[in-house]
């Protein structure tokens, strides 16, 4: 029997050998390789209405991710929202699901989700209805209210400020 291979090894091999280029296209797509195994991090893929795809994390790295991935001005925006935010609740616990960062203190939930739209970002105050004043932007839910800030539209921060101390204070969303 020297010399030879048994059909069972060889039907392995066999498998191994067809899975292989399989295997090769599964590269993350949130890396990419260049030449010799570097890897590099690759551009987020835009959904539509130019909404930044970021996987799901916890933390400020997958929310940074996520600004740095939002279009033309509205990054600039994104930035100083999370900024605003930090600022003003101290703490904050953030995270991506869905596509879209979310804002909320520990064991209470969420309070504040941000996505972008093709011509605007909306901000989601999950318990809307109780801030004071009410932010603007209807919803279907009966206790959220967004914030639809469009290109040049200028920001009240000392407003936004307010209503994010309050919205943090609020039980939050349950996600």
């Amino acid at each position: 029997m020297a010399g030879k291979t048994p059909k069972k090894s060889a039907k392995v091999a066999k498998k191994a050998a067809a899975k292989k280029p399989l295997a090769r296209q599964a590269v993350p797509k949130a890396t990419a390789t260049r030449g010799k195994g570097h890897a590099v991090a690759a551009k987020p893929r835009l959904l539509s209405g130019g909404n930044p795809q970021i996987a799901k994390g916890y933390g400020d790295a997958p929310v940074q991710a996520y600004i740095a991935a939002m279009p033309g001005w509205k990054r600039d925006v994104g930035r100083r929202l999370d900024a605003l935010i930090a600022r003003t609740v101290p703490g904050v616990h953030k995270a991506v699901k869905w596509n879209t960062p979310l804002y909320g203190i520990e064991d209470q939930g969420w309070f504040l989700g941000i996505h972008c739209f093709t011509k605007y970002v909306k901000v989601t105050f999950f318990r809307g209805m109780s801030l004071r004043p009410v932010p603007p932007g209807e919803s279907k839910s009966q206790d959220t209210r967004y914030l639809d800030i469009h290109e040049d539209d200028p920001l009240d921060e000392a407003q936004f400020a307010a209503w994010v101390k309050q919205a943090s204070q609020l039980p939050g969303e349950r996600m």
